[in-house]
C-alpha cells in the first residue's frame, strides 16, 4: 500500500473531513502537525508553494487538499493510487 502523508493543524475541518475519508476507507497515514514552524516551511516547498491544510501525498504524488481528495474519490481514482 502507498504511504500517505496529511499535513494538517488541529483546528482545521477540512483535515478532519480528510482524515475521516481516508478512516472510512480503512486507510492508514501519517499525520504532520505544522504548528510546528520549520513543519510548515516543509510542507511549503513539497507541495509547490500551497499554504493552505490539508496537504496530502500519496506516496510521493502530491494530491492537494480535501476537495482534491474527495474529487479522486468520487472519480473512482483514490484507490488505484493507494495500491
Amino acid at each position: 500500500m502507498s504511504k500517505v502523508q496529511i499535513y494538517t493543524t488541529n483546528w482545521c475541518p477540512y483535515c478532519n473531513a480528510a482524515k475521516a475519508l481516508l478512516d472510512d476507507k480503512g486507510v492508514a497515514y501519517e499525520e504532520i502537525d505544522v504548528t510546528d514552524p520549520t513543519l510548515r516551511m516543509d510542507m511549503i516547498q513539497r507541495a509547490h508553494g500551497r499554504r493552505t491544510v490539508p496537504q496530502i501525498f500519496i506516496g510521493e504524488r502530491h494530491v492537494g487538499g480535501y476537495d482534491d481528495l474527495s474529487a479522486l474519490e468520487r472519480r473512482g481514482q483514490l484507490d488505484p493510487l493507494l495500491v
